[in-house]
């Protein structure tokens, strides 16, 4: 089904309080590069017994990204929680710190050199633009697990040391994949409206990629829009040029506020699409706002296990964000928040392989040697990182959410898988 691995949602399950509260249990330091967090002294040498170790997560807390991001650190604040309350990792307490890229190609590469300089252990990356900053963890050996949503370096030497947490690895060519262009047509679509931001390199692989999927799939192409500015709520100019174009199905491979301004401008101007789909956007507070009428009928995807298809990760996951970050049982988590959940996941996994005397090294090393991984079952798909560098795995699976009146429904509660087409890209198509 591969939509996207590009931007994510705008997290704001829960309280509103949460918010606002970013991290720690202990001192709070701000300082350079918006780093919120405690500091604490995490070398690159084997770690000593019994001491704390520091994960730094980047994300978009402001700038234009925030309307994706602002939530994301509750996801990740709640999985460390949970393994500290079950006594840390071979005997370490785990410590994160969150920092603020801005939106920025400029300051994300300040932030994270911010971060390396105060001795994290490892990155977490939930950032839209973490690509621009991707080569200063690399050169100094720093394990880096996340989401690969941002650009390619997640499967492009020399980025070894980096670990996705939701695909495991970027096939760099960006191939084709047959699921989303199949789901469109067999839902009733014969003219394809796709769109993407002209910032985001896997943004506008995406809008061009479900493009080249309708057309595998035996549709046709309406408009192909690439240059949607970062962040856009500008959508009338797009709802009149798909109504001249007749399209009858959509695409928006963009955050959450630029997708319900698309819906909101389709509807002023009288366009009734057959079948619409958003990668991002899957939120409670979507449900009953002043757009939800709007976005009804649509199709939300989602790369991980919804909480309405319960497994143990979704039970495991959902009594975390309860306990640590005032969930309530009828919340559930955005992209943006199952990325972090993930993204410190897999790197608690890494720290519990690499023995009671981590190093970096040997936490990238155990990590590539690392065979079977679902971010226990929220996944839909088995990760073999051994194999997986540079390449997209077997099958692009996922769930489909639709919006009906009360809430969000699964159209299936299997996923829906697609398959690359082999030997296609679409890095020359921009």
């Amino acid at each position: 089904m591969r939509l996207t691995r590009f931007l994510c949602h705008n997290a704001r399950g829960g309280t509103s309080a949460r918010m606002t509260r970013l991290v720690l249990t202990m001192t709070m330091v701000v300082g350079a590069g918006g780093v919120v967090g405690l500091v604490a002294d995490s070398p690159s040498s084997a770690a000593a017994a019994g001491s704390p170790i520091s994960i730094a997560m980047i994300t978009s807390l402001t700038g234009e990204g925030a309307s994706e991001f602002s939530d994301a650190p509750a996801g990740f604040d709640a999985r460390i929680a949970l393994q500290n309350a079950e006594g840390g990792v071979n005997g370490h307490r785990i410590v994160g710190m969150v920092i603020d890229d801005q939106t920025s190609p400029t300051e994300i590469a300040t932030a994270v050199q911010d971060a390396l300089s105060k001795g994290v252990f490892g990155i977490v990356s939930t950032s839209p633009l973490f690509f621009f900053a991707a080569k200063y963890p690399q050169e100094q050996g720093v394990p880096v697990t996340g989401g690969s949503f941002d650009g390619p370096e997640w499967g492009t030497k020399p980025y070894t040391n980096m670990f996705a947490s939701d695909t495991g690895s970027v096939d760099p060519a960006y191939p084709v994949n047959t699921g989303i262009g199949t789901f469109l047509k067999t839902h009733g679509g014969t003219v394809l409206c796709s769109y993407g931001y002209g910032i985001s390199p896997s943004s506008a692989r995406s809008a061009i990629g479900t493009m080249d999927s309708f057309e595998h799939a035996g549709g046709k192409q309406g408009q192909l829009d690439t240059t949607i500015p970062f962040g856009s709520v500008a959508m009338t100019t797009p709802a009149l040029q798909a109504k001249q174009a007749s399209c009858n199905a959509f695409y928006a491979g963009l955050d959450d506020n630029s997708n319900v301004a698309l819906a909101t401008s389709l509807e002023q101007e009288g366009v009734k699409p057959k079948v619409t789909v958003f990668p991002t956007g899957y939120e409670p507070s979507l449900i009953n706002s002043p757009s939800w009428a709007d976005v009804q009928g649509g199709y939300f995807d989602t790369d991980f296990r919804p909480f309405a298809i319960p497994d143990a990760g979704t039970q495991q996951m959902q009594a975390a964000l309860e306990k640590y970050e005032h969930f309530t049982s009828k919340d559930f988590p955005t992209f943006s928040q199952y990325e972090s959940w993930l993204g410190a996941d897999l790197m608690i996994k890494g720290l519990e392989l690499a023995g009671k005397h981590p190093t970096r090294a040997a936490v990238i090393k155990d990590l590539r040697n690392l065979k079977s991984y679902n971010g226990n079952g929220l996944l839909a798909q088995t990760i073999n990182y051994s194999t997986i560098f540079g390449h997209d795995l077997p099958q692009a699976c996922g769930w489909y959410m639709k919006a009906e009146k009360k809430g969000f429904v699964p159209e299936s509660t299997t996923p829906t898988c697609g398959i690359d087409l082999r030997g296609t890209t679409t890095v020359q198509s921009s």
